[in-house]
């Protein structure tokens, strides 16, 4: 277990300190935190790092997953993509189905604290206790809510109004809501497996357990394997690129236990870069941080084609290893990434693969734009500064109107 002070190596003691003087306010406080799986994707991995040094601090911490089945992930994955705005046929029966589960978990989930930190729509409708449970009531959304299905969101925003407050990821997502909104942008840990610093030794086992070449230019995009990720435009932009520049691409993710289409969209990438020799496509379980580090650190050029995106993490862990970046301008993307500065922002396939090509062809300039990148994470993007905003959030719904004072 990695403690808060091990922090000040990175952000400086001032910071840590901080820290401290605000949990000292909060404590007596208790915060449940509560999500859809314990495995896979940002947020949980989120959550994994931040309860403990919560708890560290003295705050009364502590991370419930709902429970639900194959037809309830189904149908909140159909949820999930709408409110991105992607077509969905939802039906009567896929609410219900909702409903029926949420109300399984409303009956069964234990819950006992000040404060209820309730993360994406698949638990939102444990607000339906609030008038039992009595404390302060916190919807985070974690996806890019910009542009959201009208049938989907009117669903859910009877829920969505009874909460004390909301928090979103960038402020283009923020919604006409009658509640407070808070803008809270994710974060990564600076110390975990999948960021530290790695020895080069350990970097060149991993591409050789792949059977990746390691003096081969290497695109990457790591994601879970998601329609919404592009997996099939990445691939089409890579094979622009490779008719001027011999290189190589991987596409590494894992699955997300709340995701049900991760394994049609991997096997629809594994069919499509079959018959080339230089598309690797690694599926790799959940808790691979040091491959995935590995993988980061070994590549010339680092890409998110999103279609959609929540706030994108990935593309901050490769800013934070110096990496250049090229990533789709959509969600959150755009706060980490300031186009020829910290990264080139792409909108199509032909302009990713424009961007990669002048990134491998010009490696000072891709060099530059990585330095850029990892100072902006350093600034804005760490787990001590969420850590920081969370604190400041929980003292807020004690506090309204309130300046608090350190």
């Amino acid at each position: 277990m990695i403690h808060l002070k091990e922090y000040e190596a990175v952000v400086g003691p001032q910071v840590i300190e901080e820290l401290y003087l605000l949990a000292e306010k909060v404590k007596g406080k208790s915060v449940q935190n509560i999500n859809s799986t314990a495995v896979g994707g940002g947020v949980a991995e989120i959550l994994n790092r931040l309860v403990p040094l919560f708890q560290e601090m003295g705050v009364n911490a502590r991370w419930d997953v709902i429970k639900g089945g194959e037809q309830f992930y189904k149908v909140t994955k159909k949820f999930h993509n709408a409110l991105h705005g992607k077509g969905e046929t939802i039906t009567p029966a896929d609410f219900t189905c909702f409903l029926e589960t949420s109300e399984m978990n409303n009956k069964s989930m234990e819950m006992n604290a000040d404060i209820y930190f309730i993360h994406d729509p698949q638990p939102i409708a444990l607000i339906n206790r609030k008038e039992i449970q009595q404390g302060k009531w916190i919807w985070r959304c974690h996806i890019d809510v910009s542009n959201p299905d009208p049938q989907v969101w009117s669903f859910l925003r009877p829920f969505i109004d009874r909460y004390n407050a909301s928090v979103f990821s960038a402020p283009v997502f923020s919604q006409e809501l009658p509640i407070r909104q808070f803008l809270i942008s994710p974060s990564i840990d600076p110390l975990s497996d999948k960021n530290k610093e790695l020895p080069q030794e350990g970097i060149h086992q991993v591409l050789e357990r792949f059977h990746l070449d390691p003096e081969k230019p290497m695109v990457t995009q790591i994601s879970r394997f998601d329609y919404l990720k592009d997996p099939l435009g990445v691939m089409d932009a890579f094979e622009i690129v490779s008719k001027y520049i011999d290189c190589q691409l991987v596409l590494a993710g894992g699955e997300a236990t709340d995701d049900p289409e991760s394994q049609e969209v991997l096997a629809k990438t594994r069919d499509r870069a079959a018959s080339n020799p230089d598309i690797h496509v690694l599926a790799i379980p959940s808790g691979s941080d040091m491959e995935i580090n590995a993988l980061q650190r070994a590549s010339s050029v680092v890409i998110q084609k999103s279609l959609k995106e929540g706030f994108g993490l990935t593309v901050t862990e490769a800013l934070w290893k110096a990496k250049p970046v090229v990533a789709s301008a959509v969600g959150g993307i755009p706060l980490q990434v300031t186009h020829k500065y910290s990264g080139l922002l792409c909108h199509s396939i032909e302009g990713a693969a424009y961007s990669i090509k002048q990134l491998l062809q010009n490696p000072e300039y891709a060099k530059k734009m990585g330095e850029n990148g990892r100072e902006h994470v350093r600034q804005n993007f760490l787990l001590t500064r969420q850590l920081r905003d969370y604190l400041l959030l929980f003292l807020s719904l004690f506090h309204e109107g309130d300046v608090i004072y350190l």
